[in-house]
């Protein structure tokens, strides 16, 4: 039964009101006995490394519930432990949309969009974690457990590709010889499209999850996550050779024969062994840390690595703390603002990137209520499910406006809530005001920007590369391969891969260069669409796993009734005959021979 919700009803069942002197020897017994502040938890559990001459611990941690009373500095800790968790993944998508592969932003609005996504998430995931009921309605707004919201990772593809069709057409100015300059009116294009395509995941919230899930089953979500991680590794791995922009480009001018370019601190030409050394420190370390560093260091290792990879390059003089030096000291939401526009060919692409983070929030939250040990099933979680997907769909919206590109929820978090075995939202909220702080803290975001590519390199491309191994997990975990399934996952990754290593294929598909802004801009839609790899998986899956009719495979057996007829068959000299249906509850009368 769900921890907070009784067998037959949605709500939490309502105890005696508390008074104003309950009220106040409840805080008085939290924050001013030890058995509040500290408890009985064995913190040396959290710090303890995994070495191999030590002895490892048989005794099982205590289990936090959903609403279970928790000591304060336990609270505070994991919720530190989950924010570190969340922080590469909250950082990255800003740092790589407004830099050299983006929109080529100043550094200071870089800096400024690294503070606003810590903030946001930290804002965002509190209306997750709350979760509030609509006024007479039997809806709700947020899950009510630590389900922790980040900027998704299946916008930055997408955005990639109509960043480079901007500057193409003249959206996006360049200079003389074709580099490109600052364009914050094409960001503000994306948050604006973005905005309006996130109504679609508020409608979606009021489909009940058994129809959603009917139409994306893990056989169309599982390619489409792993493509939207195959598509990303290369900025990572590009990173990792030293940078992502015009560096790297086999033909380029004079200003960038090195990289970033020929201003930057010891700058070195793209691919030196310098720059893979420093991205491969952070690679190592991240290994290093799994091996054999405590739960602490186990879900925080990709922070880990990045610290270690920071300390190595600022020892070795490619750390340029300038912009440190030049950022101010605190920074808040709105301190920049972008002109909000709609980009007509966004709004196909980004409606997909909607549907697909409605899927893997219902994934997510599965997942979630699973390890925080509650129901899986009935009107509580499917209450859950409507509820998440509803707040993914309007902290879109809010993000926009906060000038913040599409939210998600975070999967990473649901490890640490199983390492640390804690569930409680009293940690989620202490996760939160952590999030809240760092971005308030601008020279924290200022030194994150600073962070050299080769090193920002190693982490980003271990990081993309879990996005698609979890596309992976979802097709080997969801998905018998059938023969007409193994049809559906080749016809739908045969394009997308296509899209995903040759990018530009579609670009000669449409000839039209007349004066029709409108049926221009329909024409640039359908190229961005079929360029993006995972959109062309997701469409081409969808499709034929609903067209396609289910086959009677020779040895599934839940497939055939158990009273219908068996055919056999003769193998040959070996006299062997076998049920071809594999049917045999029902029909002792038949048997193998060998």
């Amino acid at each position: 039964m769900d921890e907070d919700q009784g067998p037959s009803q949605i709500v939490p069942q309502h105890g005696p009101k508390k008074t104003m002197g309950d009220r106040l020897n409840g805080i008085k017994r939290t924050f001013l006995t030890k058995q509040g502040i500290l408890g009985d938890y064995d913190y040396a559990f959290l710090l303890r490394p995994n070495l191999p001459f030590m002895k490892k611990s048989r005794q099982a941690a205590p289990f936090f519930g959903l609403n279970d009373k928790m000591p304060v500095v336990l609270a505070l800790l994991l919720g530190l432990q989950h924010a570190l968790a969340m922080l590469a993944g909250i950082i990255t998508p800003p740092i790589l949309m407004s830099g050299a592969v983006g929109v080529n932003l100043p550094a200071d609005l870089q800096q400024y969009l690294v503070s606003t996504a810590l903030i946001v998430s930290g804002i965002l995931s509190m209306i997750q974690i709350t979760r509030f009921h609509i006024y007479k309605t039997p809806y709700y707004l947020g899950t009510g457990l630590i389900s922790v919201v980040g900027i998704s990772f299946s916008i930055i593809p997408v955005a990639q590709g109509a960043f480079t069709q901007m500057y193409a057409n003249g959206f996006c100015p360049t200079d003389a010889d074709g580099t490109p300059l600052p364009c914050p009116d094409g960001y503000g294009a994306l948050l604006g499209t973005a905005a309006v395509c996130a109504l679609i995941e508020v409608l979606i919230a009021f489909i009940p999850p058994r129809i959603m899930l009917k139409i994306f089953p893990p056989i169309v979500t599982g390619p489409t996550v792993m493509l939207i991680g195959i598509s990303l590794i290369e900025t990572g791995f590009k990173n990792w050779a030293g940078g992502s922009g015009p560096c790297s480009d086999a033909v380029h001018t004079a200003y960038f024969d090195v990289c970033p370019n020929v201003g930057a601190t010891h700058a070195l030409p793209w691919g030196s062994p310098e720059y893979l050394g420093l991205g491969f420190s952070v690679f190592l370390t991240i290994i290093l840390c799994e091996r054999f560093g405590a739960p602490l260091m186990k879900s925080t290792s990709v922070i880990v690595g990045l610290l270690v990879g920071c300390i190595i390059a600022a020892a070795t003089g490619y750390f340029d703390r300038s912009g440190i030096d030049a950022a101010p000291v605190a920074s808040f939401v709105w301190v920049h603002t972008f002109k909000l526009t709609v980009y007509g060919p966004l709004v196909l692409p980004v409606l997909a990137v909607f549907i697909i983070c409605a899927c893997e929030a219902i994934g997510d939250i599965t997942a979630t209520c699973d390890v925080s040990r509650l129901e899986v099933d009935g009107k509580a979680f499917e209450s859950r499910i409507q509820g998440g997907v509803l707040a993914d769909g309007i902290n879109g919206i809010l993000a926009a406006l906060m000038t913040i590109t599409p939210m998600s929820t975070f999967a990473q978090n649901n490890g640490v809530i199983a390492l640390t075995r804690c569930a409680n939202r009293t940690a989620g909220y202490c996760c939160c005001m952590f999030l809240i702080i760092m971005g308030i803290f601008a020279k924290f975001a200022a030194a994150l920007v600073a962070i050299p590519s080769a090193v920002l390199g190693g982490m980003t491309t271990f990081l993309f590369c879990s996005v698609a191994v979890s596309g992976i997990a979802i097709i080997t975990r969801g998905v018998p391969f059938t023969r007409r399934n193994r049809f559906i996952l080749t016809a739908g990754l045969a394009i997308g891969y296509g899209a995903t290593l040759v990018p530009t294929y579609f670009g000669n598909v449409f000839s039209y260069s007349g004066d029709n802004k409108g049926l221009q801009g329909f024409l640039d839609a359908i190229v961005l669409v079929m360029e993006t790899g995972f959109t062309v998986t997701a469409f081409v899956c969808v499709v034929l796993n609903l067209t396609l009719e289910e086959e009677i495979e020779e040895t599934d057996e839940k497939l055939v009734a158990a009273d219908e007829p068996v055919a056999t068959k003769s193998m040959g000299n070996n006299d062997q005959s076998f049920d071809s249906s594999r049917v045999a509850s029902g029909l002792e009368n038949h048997e193998k021979q060998v």
